[in-house]
């Protein structure tokens, strides 16, 4: 509440400050404040992704995503565009740092970020407390958009996992036929969330489940949580949608358990990355993993794809490069519509102004969809697939088997 009112009393100021220009003058009118620019100087937004560490694959490639569609951008009327990148961690802890270092700024205009939901929750509130708008290309639990738990200011062009735990359900229960199922998840609020809804989906279509367990996101012996589950059912399909050190944990050792030999096991996005096969090695070969759909069928993606294989030498790594995209243009976009530019090139972003034009999105076709805001901040155009680990061309693989739309 202190920023805030500091951010209101900077806002009362700056409406007695002009910005001069060839005559013209720019006032500051926004309600909690704007960010000046000058003449030449770049326009800076931020990016908090999950860089280093087990989960770097997820957020390097959404991070990579960012830096081509500023790099499509060019230019603001003259100004170009800056980005500063902090890590996430993929822990609220991370995104609590990342957040207060770049709030601490007051030259960032905006923020491309979180990956992770857990580190999410805690920097959408220093965000909102800040006056800063986020749009994140990859949080996905429910929460965070929820009505009474979402932060002013926040947004994704992520799917919600309302809609990706429904997915894994239908998947189970209809394509396999599973009738009883069980979830492990790590207390994350992205894996809780997602198990959560998977569960309710289940048994909502008619199915069991039989163990519903929480486990250490760093075990390494996680063969305790695995007996249990299978004295419980044993189950006919098993989904942990957790990240990937605890998800190739699971995979091995669960076909070590007695009673899961016939159990289909599952992850979901965390888990969708290179790294993730070669923790798991072989024993990930026919599980299942839910994600977003990446088969965009448009000529943005196509350029895109060439483009990254250009700037970074391989195809996309992880699920989320093309949200990113899209969040970062629908940011640039809403800078484009506030800013006002004196006749020198001084520049004025108003942030409610930002934040308004952000919510305001409506109709914006991107890569991953045609894209609209609602008042909660989902700005997704969802769509499912579920992929199963094959093996392609002598190595394994990601290879979508079923797309779900709600």
């Amino acid at each position: 509440m202190k920023r805030l009112m500091y951010f209101i009393m900077l806002a009362l100021l700056a409406a007695t400050l002009v910005a001069c220009g060839g005559g013209q003058q720019l006032t500051c009118e926004d309600a909690i404040g704007c960010v000046e620019i000058a003449p030449g100087d770049p326009i800076r937004i931020a990016s908090a992704l999950v860089i280093t560490g087990p989960n770097a694959q997820l957020g390097t490639d959404s991070q990579r995503g960012v830096e081509i569609a500023i790099e499509d951008r060019g230019e603001i009327e003259g100004h170009p565009i800056e980005l500063q990148a902090e890590d996430d961690g993929c822990t609220a802890e991370g995104g609590q740092t990342a957040a207060q270092k770049i709030v601490s700024d007051p030259t960032i205009v905006g923020v491309i970020g979180t990956s992770c939901s857990g580190a999410g929750v805690p920097a959408s509130a220093i965000m909102a407390d800040n006056g800063f708008v986020m749009i994140s290309p990859s949080n996905t639990a429910p929460v965070l958009t929820h009505p009474d738990t979402r932060e002013e200011g926040y947004f994704r062009t992520a799917h919600n996992d309302e809609v990706q735990g429904a997915a894994m359900a239908q998947f189970a229960y209809n394509e396999l036929g599973a009738r009883v199922a069980a979830a492990i998840h790590d207390g994350d609020p992205y894996t809780e969330g997602l198990a959560s809804v998977f569960r309710d989906s289940f048994e909502e279509l008619g199915g069991e489940i039989v163990a519903f367990e929480a486990e250490d996101p760093n075990a390494t012996n996680v063969t305790p949580v695995l007996t249990t589950i299978a004295a419980a059912g044993p189950p006919e399909f098993l989904y942990y949608p957790v990240f990937t050190v605890l998800g190739a944990n699971l995979t091995q050792q669960a076909r070590q358990v007695e009673g899961l030999g016939e159990t289909d096991v599952a992850g979901a996005d965390g888990m969708l990355s290179p790294d993730f096969l070669e923790a798991a090695g072989d024993a990930a070969l026919g599980m299942y993993l839910s994600g977003p759909d990446l088969g965009f069928e448009n000529q943005a993606y196509t350029d895109f794809l060439a483009t990254y294989q250009e700037n970074y030498g391989s195809e996309p790594v992880a699920a989320f490069h093309a949200h990113a995209y899209d969040a970062t243009n629908i940011l640039l976009d809403a800078i484009v519509e506030v800013a006002q530019v004196s006749d020198d090139g001084t520049m004025l972003i108003g942030r409610q102004a930002l934040r308004d034009a952000v919510a305001a999105t409506s109709g914006y076709t991107g890569i991953t969809g045609t894209l609209t805001c609602d008042e909660n901040g989902d700005c997704a155009d969802p769509a499912i697939a579920v992929n199963e680990v094959q093996e392609v061309e002598g190595a394994l693989d990601f290879v979508p088997i079923f797309n779900y739309v709600p």
